[in-house]
């Protein structure tokens, strides 16, 4: 049996906020993804045929967010918010052509699971026309509730409108729901705006699926995977609560975190097996990690990849465009970016690599930088396999550095160097024999009589 069709409709429009910014709510990210984004992605994984998403005027930012996250989802202006209902049929276009299954999300619920997702379809496919998604809170206070009569579902009641009895109900409304898709249009239109604040409710779909003889189900899910964020507050919960999921996941799956509470994972780190990940390490987006690497203390990952057996750290930094070999060491305050380090080659100490190649099994001394800006253009740096750069040295690019060459400690590099020569482009030393103690003499005595003249 092939897959059911499913549309997402994602509303992003008319959800308030007091996250006092300039910036769209749902543009507002958790592991350096935006929420709409998180919401989508977990779509993607549950197989959603179509994303449509409701924005609100002037939300640019927003549009191109969802180009950017998935170039076939389409975008539907709500320009008078007046519930979520109306919200949804604002996305009327998408329906055509009608899917089997209708989902109804929201662009501030970024924990959602592709899992629960699924199980929610299911349960159309079960035979249920309308499914609403709940949960058990801790403090039901604020929320709607979900009224069940003989295990059916049979109303959402807002708080404000509930009785003594219904507002005892922990059982409560995640706002998610799913559609049959050959009902979703015909309950829609017959929601009515007859409440106080003359708006169209989602809420109210229950009742009239009910009254149409239909078939209403709920799920239920963990109150953590469907809270929704108004505040910067509830955003760092919301990422507190990721992190401990991503913690959890990447020791589940093979990963020594030795103080999980401190390391940061972005939405897309990958980690493999028997990796080993010391405290207050923080990943970026992009960043791959294979299978034995150690990563040490105060090491900052991003948009980089590190090949198997690699030791980095303690205080190393990976920008964007670091590969790193197989089995290769990069060590404290060193500096990554736009490169590739090869198997087996060595950065360890205070070292900067920029647009450059470091080539298999090289060694790179403390000190060394890759000059690649010139203020107007980026250059590049190639370092060949076995090369030997001492401590202390200044590679100044464009710069080409063959096989197996040598560059003494401390030299200026600005010409290319053939494979296995000797390069010393540092200043020749003087030696004056004796002049240090009559130096050191006289800026003795000029601090005495300077000391001297200031007492007077």
């Amino acid at each position: 049996m092939s897959a059911p069709t499913r549309l997402a409709i994602v509303l992003a429009a008319g959800l308030g906020t007091r996250m006092k910014s300039a910036r769209p709510k749902v543009m507002h990210e958790v592991a350096n993804l935006s929420l709409v984004g998180h919401v989508m992605k977990a779509l993607a994984a549950a197989e959603a045929t179509r994303i449509a998403v409701v924005v609100g005027p002037d939300m640019a930012e927003l549009r191109q967010e969802v180009a950017r996250l998935a170039p076939a989802a389409t975008c539907h202006e709500q320009t008078d918010r007046l519930g979520t209902a109306h919200a949804a049929l604002a996305a009327r276009p998408a329906y055509e052509p009608l899917p089997e299954q209708i989902f109804v999300l929201f662009g501030d619920t970024p924990l959602v699971r592709p899992q629960t997702i699924a199980r929610i379809g299911a349960r159309l496919e079960e035979g249920a026309d309308l499914v609403v998604l709940g949960f058990r809170a801790r403090n039901p206070t604020g929320y709607g509730r979900l009224l069940e009569k003989d295990g059916a579902l049979v109303a959402i009641r807002e708080e404000k409108d509930a009785s003594d009895a219904e507002r005892r109900v922990d059982f409560c409304n995640s706002g998610i729901m799913a559609f049959r898709g050959a009902r979703f249009a015909e309950i829609l239109d017959s929601v009515r705006n007859d409440n106080a604040n003359g708006e169209y409710y989602l809420t109210d779909a229950v009742e009239i699926a009910r009254g149409l003889g239909l078939s209403v189900a709920s799920e239920t899910a963990e109150e953590a995977e469907v809270q929704g964020i108004n505040t910067r507050a509830q955003l760092a919960d919301v990422e507190a609560d990721f992190q401990t999921r991503a913690r959890r996941a990447a020791m589940d799956d093979g990963a020594t975190l030795i103080a999980p509470q401190t390391v940061f994972f972005s939405h897309d780190t990958v980690l493999g097996k028997d990796v080993t990940v010391e405290p207050n390490v923080v990943f970026g987006p992009g960043v791959t990690v294979a299978d034995g690497v150690t990563i040490r203390a105060f090491s900052h990952l991003e948009q980089a990849s590190v090949g198997a057996g690699t030791t980095m750290g303690p205080y190393a930094r990976l920008r964007p465009g670091a590969v790193i070999g197989a089995g290769a060491h990069i060590g404290n305050f060193v500096e990554i970016k736009n490169a590739t380090v090869e198997d087996g080659a060595k950065v360890n100490h205070l070292s900067y690599i920029g647009d450059a190649r470091v080539g298999a099994n090289a060694n790179i001394g403390a000190g060394t930088i890759t000059c690649n800006y010139d203020g107007f253009l980026k250059h590049h740096t190639d370092i060949g396999a076995g090369v030997f750069v001492g401590s202390n040295s200044t590679l100044v690019a464009p710069l080409v550095i063959g096989d197996g060459a040598y560059l003494a400690a401390g030299g200026t590099v600005t010409q290319d160097v053939p494979a296995d020569a000797l390069v010393i482009g540092r200043a020749r030393q003087t030696t004056k024999e004796g002049r240090g103690a009559s130096l050191k003499a006289r800026f003795q005595r000029a601090k005495e009589e300077k000391s001297s003249k200031g007492k007077g």
